[in-house]
């Protein structure tokens, strides 16, 4: 569908609204009213832009997914060998440990919640999660030909452990909120960097 450039903006809007509420409640903890009410807008409004709210939860993935993907490109395009701009990215999801914002992650809130019962936005949460790892992979693989991480693994299996290792120090430091699921996930990182 084509929208205008009020309409696109009204979109967002919802969406934006729809990711912050998500993220602070869960996708089941949110109701319809309360997104409308929210970001001021008639229900009627928000079925032209979403079918369901089951939709409207796969557009809310698929825009922070988009944004999110964007943001870890860019980090990664930095200078340096591949095992620094891992590290890099590394201690960017660390900076956010034991914070406010350590849980401000669409995937740790929602891949338990959704995966059971939407087989839509499941697969928007699990393709985000490839596309990510792919964006790993690719530096990886760049360490191993610049020599800065060690060759022996598959460029794809090791960045798929650090996502797995990272994404389970957020989910651990939702607990502890003291940052230290962190502290050893980086030391895993930097053995797993160093094992051939």
């Amino acid at each position: 569908m084509t929208l205008t450039a009020k309409a696109e903006q009204t979109r967002g809007s919802i969406l934006a609204t729809g990711e912050e509420l998500m993220l602070a409640k869960g996708f089941t903890g949110v109701g319809l009213q309360e997104i409308l009410t929210t970001c001021g807008v008639p229900k009627g409004s928000f079925y032209h832009y979403f079918s369901s709210k089951e939709g409207f939860g796969v557009a809310v993935l698929e825009r922070y997914v988009e944004t999110y993907l964007t943001a870890v490109d860019a980090l990664l395009a930095r200078p340096g060998t591949g095992r620094e701009r891992i590290r890099l990215l590394g201690d960017a999801w660390a900076a956010r440990a034991g914070s406010a914002s350590a849980g401000r992650c669409l995937v740790v809130q929602l891949s338990a919640e959704v995966s059971g019962f939407s087989e839509r936005m499941r697969v928007a949460l699990a393709d985000g999660v490839a596309a990510l790892v792919a964006l790993f992979a690719d530096v990886v693989a760049e360490g191993q030909a610049d020599g800065s991480i060690a060759a022996g693994a598959s460029a794809r299996e090791l960045a798929e452990a650090l996502y797995q290792l990272w994404l389970g120090a957020a989910l651990l430091d939702r607990l502890a909120r003291d940052g230290s699921p962190f502290t050893a996930a980086l030391a895993a990182t930097d053995r797993l960097l160093n094992h051939p």
